[in-house]
């Protein structure tokens, strides 16, 4: 899933956001007119993708949605490609804007079918059913129509967002088109890049109708870029020593869970921390990681009195009674804290640790995938997937940390009611201890001295471009190990800090 041109951080406008946009911008200009735009626009796209083919099926919904696919569908026709227009529900309920783009195509010698043909070919689909105005599940004909465009096995490309794709949330509604193109007007939406939408939207196009930038008021939403997450890395002086790059604890490893805090430690290392202890709860953890012999490793005590500037604390820590009290002792701490793992299983299970996460004036950041975020919510995994912004966004203000709500399209929420979301990233991240690389390149930045915000979102980009840097090199998705997720991560952070811009 990539966003065509993007190069720079874009904000993430919720459906309210959008509306209020559309009514600020039919103050200045009749709304035909974004309509005509929009139709050209899809036009346009859909004229590149189509090379030389030139059959095209366009089906138009209910809505102003439908209404920019008509006016696609009028330009197509006018430059001379064979157009099948499908056109759902009562022509006579239309919008006005639709209506008006209905009468343009049949006046121009277009007509319209019911259902798609069955006997039909084509050399692409234009998908403009429903945009974000669908608010409940697909059902009767609309659901078996995105079924069957489903089937075709056609190129999609769709207006706005793919039909029957939740806009807010990135949740189909029982079914959505598989678009290998998504258009989507005026601005970014949070659907398009988390839970199902990166499936759904294939490359994503963007065009904001020619509105004035004023008229695109700050969003509380960003995704992430890496010019945004990039421009806080400096160069280290020469003269550098490695107390000036932070001390960094990492606790947990319990019996038969120590690989996940060794490789908590050594991204830790990787990313640049110019000393990585390890608390190793095991009874009969080693003295020394051979691979890593870099890593100091210390008892869980002895750890927590030490002068650290971080401390990762959850990767195979346990829940145990031991386990319970280093989680008090370190939420009662001056010390920043990447929290992971059976940390947040003891937080989501004893709320006298919340109540000394909620008061804590250092750093937290909270790791949790959906089912973790649920034990904290006390919701299913369910519940969470269906509004990931949201769940976020109160997980932050209710403990008072920084959330990172781990899956596809991370959403990064923060305690002032801000929000990201990560476009990187691939299915190779869906393996054993990725959380455990996270967590310590977190820990890393912080140690570093960067904002614990900055830290957050350099780190969760970071590590899924470092996945998709590895993919695009031919290693994965299948099969990729955190391991060499973090080795990449350290390359590319590199190439960030040293190499010419």
């Amino acid at each position: 899933m990539l966003v065509a041109g993007l190069t720079h951080s874009q904000p993430l406008y919720r459906n309210h956001e959008i509306r209020s946009i559309e009514q600020a911008a039919a103050t200045l200009s009749p709304s035909p007119a974004l309509m005509e735009r929009a139709g050209k626009t899809a036009f346009e796209l859909a004229t590149q993708l189509l090379g030389n083919c030139y059959v095209v099926l366009v089906l138009a919904g209910p809505g102003n949605n439908g209404g920019d696919a008509l006016v696609a569908a009028r330009y197509l026709k006018k430059h001379g490609y064979r157009v099948t227009v499908v056109l759902t529900g009562d022509p006579a309920k239309l919008p006005v804007d639709a209506t008006a783009a209905l009468q343009a195509w049949c006046e121009g010698g277009g007509t319209i079918l019911s259902s798609i043909p069955t006997d039909g070919h084509w050399d692409l689909v234009l998908d403009g059913l429903f945009g974000i105005g669908l608010e409940r599940d697909l059902n009767g004909q609309y659901l078996e129509l995105v079924k069957q465009v489903n089937r075709l096995g056609t190129p999609v490309l769709s207006l706005d967002i793919p039909s029957g794709l939740d806009a807010e949330t990135g949740q189909p509604f029982r079914a959505a088109v598989r678009a290998d193109h998504t258009l989507t007007f005026i601005g970014l939406k949070p659907g398009l890049f988390t839970a199902y939408g990166p499936d759904y939207c294939g490359q994503i196009h963007l065009d904001t109708l020619g509105l004035p930038p004023d008229l695109l008021p700050p969003a509380k939403g960003k995704l992430i870029a890496a010019d945004e997450v990039s421009r806080y890395l400096k160069p280290r002086p020469r003269n550098s020593h490695k107390g000036m790059l932070g001390s960094v604890g990492v606790l947990g490893g319990a019996d038969s869970m120590t690989g996940a805090a060794l490789l908590a430690g050594r991204a830790a290392l990787l990313l640049g921390s110019g000393r990585v202890y390890l608390g190793l709860l095991a009874e009969n953890s080693p003295a020394v990681d051979f691979s890593q012999p870099e890593l100091m490793l210390r008892g869980p005590e002895q750890l927590l009195d030490m002068e650290l500037d971080c401390l990762v604390i959850g990767p195979g820590l346990g829940q145990s009674a031991q386990a319970l009290g280093y989680l008090e002792r370190a939420l009662k701490s001056d010390l920043k804290l990447v929290i992971d793992a059976d940390a947040l299983n003891l937080l989501g299970s004893h709320i006298e640790l919340q109540n000394l996460l909620k008061t804590r004036k250092a750093a937290s950041i909270l790791t949790p995938h959906p089912t973790e975020a649920g034990r904290l919510l006390v919701c299913s995994n369910h519940e969470i997937q269906q509004d990931r912004i949201g769940s976020a966004q109160v997980l932050a203000s209710r403990l008072n940390s920084l959330i990172v709500l781990k899956g596809a399209g991370t959403v990064c929420a923060f305690p002032d009611d801000t929000w990201h979301i990560n476009p990187s990233g691939n299915p190779g991240l869906s393996s054993a201890g990725m959380g455990d690389i996270l967590c310590g390149m977190m820990a890393a930045l912080l140690g570093q001295r960067l904002p614990p915000d900055k830290a957050t979102l350099l780190a969760v980009y970071l590590h899924g471009l470092a996945a998709d840097a590895l993919v695009k090199n031919g290693t994965g998705p299948i099969g990729l190990t955190a391991s060499e997720v973090a080795l990449m991560a350290r390359s590319l952070l590199n190439q960030w800090v040293y190499e010419p811009k």
